[in-house]
């Protein structure tokens, strides 16, 4: 029977680590690190990751933004609130809640933020720090998937870990941070053929497909730590995770419920990587991670 890896409890001690860090910067910069989450439209399930946010921020000591704009809001009027954002001194980190509305460019958004308070790692150049292994701004999911590997004493250096999902939020840049701690790396998506085949190779397997229910038992090696990054909604409004988890729980050796795993250490690292831009920005003695 696998190890659950609790996400929830991991994420809480990230959390008071970030409220005592934030009293200390506030004593030495005269002002607390500075978040912004920019909503488009009323997606329901945006609009609550947004308040999760929000209220995560707020009970860490952070200065908390949300811009709430209109579902028709034009692509011109968005990218100007960006501009503000990226000249606003009170605010180091900011990030646009996806989806947007089809008359959006997704990537036109990403471009316009300014890389040092890009708290989500999207944009080109903290994109391409993590391609050269540097210092930087990494995405907040597959840094929680790292953090919760080292909270269960599973060390990737030398295994072999296989992401199913190629998305540039998460299969992407989780396959370049396991890659970079060591672990030999294979990246499976929707054309992989035979995939039992190539997941049963893993050691670490990181689901991240957005398909709920893709994994089985068949589809993992007997005591492998399995991460299920996938948070669909199911006709009942539940959450359900692409990995079926009473099917696997009896192989793996470890593994992340639905809700409770991942979702908890997203928000923990968007704070981490907030409280970071700010230490960046604000201090002269430490390097900027776009310098």
């Amino acid at each position: 029977m696998a190890k659950i890896i609790d996400g929830k409890e991991v994420a809480r001690g990230f959390r008071e680590g970030i409220a005592e860090e934030t009293k200390r910067v506030r004593a030495r910069y005269g002002r607390p690190p500075g978040l912004a989450v920019v909503l488009v439209g009323d997606d329901p399930a945006s609009a609550v990751y947004v308040r999760n946010k929000e209220r995560a921020a707020k009970e860490v000591g952070f200065h908390s933004e949300v811009h709430r704009l209109p579902a028709d809001t034009t692509q011109q009027a968005l990218l100007q609130l960006l501009d503000q954002l990226n000249r606003a001194e009170e605010i180091d980190g900011y990030l646009v809640q996806l989806p947007l509305p089809p008359q959006i460019d997704p990537q036109a958004v990403v471009r316009a933020i300014d890389p040092e308070k890009d708290v989500d790692g999207l944009t080109p150049v903290q994109a391409g720090r993590l391609l050269l292994g540097v210092q930087g701004l990494r995405p907040c999911t597959p840094q929680g998937v790292m953090e919760l590997l080292r909270s269960a004493g599973v060390e990737p250096d030398g295994k072999e870990a296989v992401v199913v999902g190629r998305s540039a939020i998460v299969g992407k840049p989780m396959a370049h941070l396991l890659l970079g701690a060591g672990a030999t790396v294979t990246i499976a998506h929707s054309h992989t053929r035979n995939l039992p085949d190539v997941t049963r190779r893993a050691d670490i397997l990181v689901v991240a497909a957005g398909r709920a229910g893709l994994i089985g038992s068949e589809h993992v090696k007997p005591g492998a730590a399995v991460i299920d990054v996938g948070t669909n909604r199911g006709e009942d409004g539940k959450l359900k995770g692409d990995v079926r988890f009473s099917e696997v729980e009896p192989v793996a050796g470890f593994i992340t419920p639905v809700p409770g795993g991942v979702g908890p250490m997203t928000i923990a690292l968007l704070l981490r990587n907030c409280l970071e831009a700010m230490k960046w920005r604000s201090s002269a003695s430490l390097k900027s991670p776009v310098s």
